[in-house]
């Protein structure tokens, strides 16, 4: 009986394994592997890039470096250990894809991953939401590892009431400071200080609402934020789904220590919109985006952001007493695109990456929407050709190192966005980006949510949903 039961998994075993390629014809064409991940630069510290190909193939054979993946059907999956040892000891892994396909081997011609020594922040944090506009619907912010397929909830709408939650952002990629918003009853910002969870009412009565878009001073002591009246709209011409705009928005800036808000008439000017504010890495400015106030929603296309900055004493908590336009707002051309939104400084001061759009306030709406990297010593600014997509591609974080950045792209359907990495070398090249790796290949094709405002962080957040939802227990704390 223990023979022939060997003896059957024998069998099975023999009949399990994949083929391997004979009488192999040669293609000049790249592979239809998803994610794309043909020519791309990764850092050493990614994990395995496990795709398919998009073909009704029988098998599939790759050869990475010195790995061989063996494989029926279309999906391809490394083994973590190979590919660590794989991605630590080459630079340059040449990959080769042959797949089996009515009986006949074809070899695609063969990519390159490039692998830099320059690492990514480890851990990314992304809120994933429905890519509706009727309504919102378990909500989750979440934490990955991008060393491996660690993932776990920060906030979840399971200990939150089901209630609209904002996104998550750390101070300068530090795991023991950030903040995230739980809108509605018994809502409020909460504040993670090493792992010590407040909740706070970052609102005045003489506000036109709470804050919404915020960024960290690089002490953690002040917040820069903005307060907005958003409202929702529909295009009546095909192409267009949604329109999201601000019909009022100022700034202010928040002494987290003191809990009292700080005011400048040069933030908060009725004639203006003011909005999107973040701190340079040396304390020293704000940058944010204004725009001329227009009649809304008549004129909603003569809404134009420009790129605007002013002074900040991080010792005293003082604004400054002028503003400089970076970037002026410009009327639409079809060469140019002249909405600025989403400022973001690289951590080293060298770089300022934005996202341009027709007009308006709400980029991931946008399908035209696309990033551009301004040198902040020569003023220069590099459209990132090989970057941007036919789609949105928007909301954008650096890694502490100011080597890569993460930001959401709608490429592959013109709906869900996904989080891609894009490495800047040290002449400022950006390369092709590549799409947050998964431990499933058919992940992205299953999943139904949307990847929204992915932002790196050094290490592991201190606090989980649970830890919020205590939180949201507690008393908010107010300002002044």
């Amino acid at each position: 009986m223990k023979k022939f039961l060997l003896l059957y998994i024998l069998i099975l075993s023999l009949f399990a394994c994949a083929p391997t390629p004979q009488d192999v014809r040669q293609s000049d064409e790249l592979p239809p592997i998803y994610p794309d991940y043909c020519d791309v630069t990764i850092p050493a510290n990614i994990c395995p890039l496990n795709f398919l190909v998009r073909d009704d193939i029988e098998a599939i054979q790759v050869k990475a470096g010195d790995i061989t993946v063996n494989k029926r059907g279309n999906e391809v999956t490394f083994d973590e250990d190979e590919w660590r040892e794989l991605v630590a000891k080459n630079e340059d892994i040449t990959v080769t894809v042959t797949t089996l396909k009515n009986g006949e081997w074809t070899a695609y011609r063969s990519f390159h991953w490039q692998v830099v020594k320059d690492l990514l922040d480890p851990y990314l944090t992304y809120r994933l939401i429905e890519p509706d506009y009727e309504i919102w619907n378990r909500l989750q912010i979440k934490q990955r590892c991008i060393e491996n397929f660690d993932e776990e909830a920060l906030c979840d709408y399971r200990h939150a009431d089901n209630q609209c939650m904002n996104c998550h952002t750390t101070g300068s990629q530090d795991p023991n400071l950030s903040m995230l918003y739980v809108r509605g009853a018994n809502g409020g910002a909460i504040l993670n200080q090493h792992g010590q969870l407040r909740k706070l009412a970052i609102k005045t009565q003489d506000m036109i609402s709470g804050s919404v878009y915020f960024g960290f001073s690089p002490s953690g002591r002040y917040i820069a934020f903005s307060t907005n009246i958003i409202i929702p709209g529909f295009h009546s011409k095909a192409g267009k789904r949604l329109e999201v705009f601000d019909s009022k928005s100022d700034v202010y800036v928040a002494d987290l220590k003191e809990n009292r808000i700080i005011r400048s008439p040069l933030l908060s000017d009725s004639t203006v919109f003011e909005t999107f504010p973040t701190f340079s890495p040396d304390g020293k400015y704000i940058y944010y985006c204004a725009a001329d106030n227009v009649k809304l929603p008549q004129e909603l296309k003569q809404l134009q952001y420009a790129l605007v900055r002013i002074p900040f004493n991080e010792k005293d908590g003082s604004i400054g007493t002028q503003a400089d336009t970076l970037l002026a707002a410009q009327p639409v051309s079809a060469n140019a695109k002249s909405s600025v939104c989403h400022p973001r400084i690289s951590p080293d001061g060298s770089r300022l990456l934005y996202t341009v759009q027709d007009y308006g306030t709400f980029p991931i709406w946008h399908q035209e929407s696309d990033l551009r990297l301004m040198d902040l010593k020569t003023g220069t600014v590099d459209t990132l050709a090989l970057v941007n997509s036919q789609k949105s591609d928007t909301y954008h974080s650096w890694s502490s190192n100011s080597r890569w950045f993460v930001f959401a792209s709608k490429r592959d359907d013109g709906l869900y966005g996904k989080p891609y990495f894009c490495y800047v070398d040290r002449q400022g090249k950006a390369h092709k980006p590549f799409c947050l790796p998964q431990k499933s290949p058919t992940f992205y094709d299953n999943t139904l949510k949307s990847f929204n405002t992915p932002e790196l962080s050094k290490g592991k957040l201190p606090f989980d949903a649970r830890d919020v939802e205590q939180a949201l227990k507690l008393e908010a704390e107010p300002f002044r």
